[in-house]
């Protein structure tokens, strides 16, 4: 069962329901088997700037993109990876003296997701010309085709006595003000609780019988998805759960095979 706990711009936050922490894990992992576009070479002409050609190439490589066009991953592709208009796109950057900025890698098809990036910074009369290639890949080969940040941790579970009245000061001590105190104690925040037992710390020094109970369970779990823009973080999970889909469909394939 999935819920969403925090949806917001390019962030979101669900809680994963009777997994487990191999499957929640596995989700994670997936994303990297996720097809995003980048620049895969660069072909440099002119380069006057401080940055070596492998360093500079290694900045352009980092700028996300984003495609309004359909392409092939290489190794799908009808010319064998080796470059065409279904797999590659090119970007030209030609730029004279002053600050050199994502925006000013040209493309028909490819957009810069963060035009104000800053990739080099040139004195007078110094020049860049060079022509990227990006084309999709996958975060399992490079860091480039990564779509995100996505971490999972197991969802805090908070369990306060019956005699409420007598917590309230554990409770008081939360660095994070998980608790709401008055008009009664209840939870009011449970993403913000980080397992730290501040609380049930204080439980123990207050000598309360009944104390609150903090932990976290090993079935359910929180995964956070900060996207980098070339996917929505919706997008990026539901295509990380169907990439892990494809290869558990395809061991078992293999394993039918097995005498």
């Amino acid at each position: 069962m999935i819920e969403v706990i925090k949806s917001e711009g390019m962030k979101l936050s669900v809680l994963l329901k009777g997994v487990g922490n191999s499957y929640a894990n596995a989700i994670r992992k997936s994303t990297n088997e996720i097809p995003v576009l980048a620049v895969d070479t660069v072909e440099i002409t002119k380069n006057d700037s401080a940055l070596f050609d492998e360093m500079l190439a290694h900045r352009i490589g980092l700028v996300p993109l984003t495609s309004e066009k359909t392409m092939t991953l290489p190794e799908d592709c009808s010319c064998k990876g080796k470059g065409c208009m279904k797999c590659t796109a090119d970007l030209v950057l030609k730029v004279k003296e002053g600050k050199v900025m994502a925006k000013d890698l040209k493309s028909k098809t490819v957009s810069v997701i963060y035009p104000e990036m800053q990739l080099s910074f040139m004195q007078k009369d110094q020049e860049i010309e060079l022509v990227a290639h990006a084309r999709l890949g996958k975060g399992i080969t490079h860091a480039k085709y990564v779509p995100g940040l996505v971490w999972i941790r197991a969802a805090p579970h908070i369990e306060l006595p019956k005699d409420k009245e007598k917590a309230k000061g554990c409770a008081a001590v939360c660095p994070r003000d998980v608790y709401q105190l008055e008009p009664k104690l209840e939870i009011k925040d449970l993403m913000n609780c980080d397992l730290c037992l501040a609380c049930v710390e204080e439980c123990d020094r207050r000598n309360v019988k009944e104390k609150i109970k903090v932990y976290g369970d090993d079935k359910d779990f929180i995964v956070e998805i900060e996207s980098w823009g070339q996917l929505k973080p919706k997008e990026i999970l539901t295509e990380a759960c169907g990439a892990l889909k494809e290869n558990i469909d395809e061991f078992l394939k293999d394993a039918s095979k097995l005498k």
